[in-house]
């Protein structure tokens, strides 16, 4: 049997007289490369959720409060979605090394510099270089997987991928956890460097993709610029909430700085000459619903990672490492589903990942909102196990299947944008979770509060766990409808 090897679209294919076409297997060094841009993106995400865990420690040596600290987490998430805004024209730009490389200085100068920290400033510009190497690092590695990917494996290597960003968070507590009770908070930061020097030299080998090129496309600053204040203000608003309270004039004027911001953000994205993204991706009201799938169930995850330690320190009185090992059943379960479930959506599509996620999701935060007066850190750790179940049956599946909405030139432009609002997500979460426990702070005491506080965060997850089940079903829903229309249309053309 002849067969014939030619590479297209960044592809390899194969062809045979008898077999005709089909694409070969992925080479070691795209796996290399896409492991390599993981692990630089989980090194930072690892770093962002083990730091919760020592929020109550800096606190008391840093003489700093809830409002203040907070801004550990979200100053760095709110950075990163910034950053990956940009990736989209980034991508198409800079050649996957070169992006790589500069992702990688960040996040060695970054950790350096918060290691060493003297005080809470220079601790917060540390992240922010962290910030920076992430913000390039998660976007890249999954624009490997979706250039460089066979089709039919795009759900399963996507699972994988997806491993990665949502198994960080989930292990960065207990890593925290352990670092900060048998050493220091420092030694988070120390901890990571072999994984950083494994992830550079790995690059190094496997990644000489060159750029796709912006077909003399220039960037959008002013889109940029827009996106950021208007990011920016929103956090800020809702931070405010911990010193002022709901009812105070700084937050109700932040909230009309932000929609006006909103407002016009959203004339620029219409009317503007240039775009950060191509917005007509979002015309699909598929892809739509996979970017709130997307959305709300990274929301959800990284506010509990920011609530659940907080509760089990001051509440139940657990040290940080067992409040970081509260969590670990849940995200080892988690990480073994996840490329189980890419496997599931290769085979059968979507829909029914998706429900399953926002029903398991809806069950836990439910059971979490309804027993908060009960917990104690058997209960709480079951209850995460149920979340991380529906999290990564639906996390991976969100963005896998957005990316076969939209054509091989826009694949930049999802990726980006999907990125960015997963990032943001999760600087949204924390500030809305902090601000809820801080208000109740200004008012009771620290146990009541974040007793009351975390209850109503875990209704307002709820919330958001309930809305990506309705619009699920009603994806799911329109797209039964439109198979059988098409199948009435063929039967009818065949009589």
């Amino acid at each position: 049997m002849i067969v014939y090897h030619f590479r297209w679209n960044n592809r390899w294919f194969s062809h045979s007289r008898k077999g005709g076409f089909s694409m070969q297997s992925v080479s070691l060094k795209t796996k290399l490369g896409i492991f390599a841009a993981g692990l630089l993106s989980f090194i930072g995400i690892l770093v962002e959720t083990s730091m919760n865990v020592t929020f109550p420690t800096l606190m008391r040596t840093m003489h700093i409060s809830l409002a203040t600290v907070q801004w550990l987490t979200t100053a760095y998430l709110l950075l990163v979605t910034i950053v990956m805004s940009s990736t989209a024209y980034a991508l198409k730009r800079f050649s996957s090394r070169r992006l790589f490389f500069f992702a990688a200085v960040m996040s060695l100068a970054g950790t350096v510099a918060a290691m060493l920290a003297p005080n809470f400033l220079l601790l917060l510009m540390g992240r922010m270089l962290q910030a920076v190497a992430t913000g390039i690092a998660t976007p890249l590695m999954f624009q490997l997987v979706f250039t460089r990917i066979p089709f039919k494996q795009i759900g399963k290597w996507t699972g994988f991928a997806s491993i990665i960003v949502s198994l960080a968070p989930a292990l960065g507590p207990t890593y925290g956890g352990i670092i900060t009770s048998l050493w220091s908070w420092r030694a988070i930061f120390v901890g990571v460097f072999p994984l950083l020097i494994i992830a550079t030299l790995l690059g190094a080998y496997s990644l000489h993709a060159p750029a796709l090129g912006t077909d003399g496309a220039h960037f959008d600053w002013g889109g940029l610029t827009l996106l950021a204040f208007t990011f920016t203000s929103l956090v800020i608003a809702f931070s405010t909430v911990g010193e002022y309270g709901w009812a105070s004039k700084t937050f109700g004027v932040g909230l009309l700085i932000s929609a006006a911001l909103m407002v016009s953000m959203t004339a620029y994205a219409r009317h503007g000459s240039r775009h950060l993204f191509d917005y007509r991706i979002l015309k699909n009201g598929v892809l739509r619903q996979r970017l709130l799938q997307y959305f709300g169930l990274q929301l959800i995850n990284i506010g509990l990672s920011f609530v659940l330690p907080l509760f089990a320190q001051n509440v139940l009185h657990a040290t940080p490492m067992g409040a970081g090992l509260m969590l670990l059943p849940g995200a080892l379960i988690g990480a073994a589903v996840a490329p189980l479930a890419g496997k599931v959506y290769d085979r059968h599509g979507a829909n029914r990942l998706l429900i399953l996620s926002a029903t398991l999701a809806s069950i836990a935060m439910l059971l979490f909102a309804g027993l908060t007066h009960h917990f104690n850190i058997v209960m709480i750790a079951a209850l995460y196990i149920v979340f991380r179940i529906g999290f990564n049956s639906g996390f991976g599946t969100a963005v896998s299947d957005a990316s076969l909405q939209v054509a091989t030139r826009q694949k930049s432009d999802q990726n980006a944008m999907f990125s960015m609002m997963q990032q943001f997500a999760g600087s949204f979460g924390t500030s809305l979770m902090s601000a809820v426990i801080a208000a109740k702070a200004l008012h009771m005491h620290t146990v009541s509060a974040t007793i009351t506080g975390s209850q109503t965060d875990f209704w307002l997850l709820f919330g958001f766990a309930i809305v990506i089940l309705i619009t699920g079903l009603l994806v799911a829903k329109r797209n039964k409808t439109r198979r059988h229309s098409g199948q009435r249309k063929m039967n009818r053309s065949d009589d």
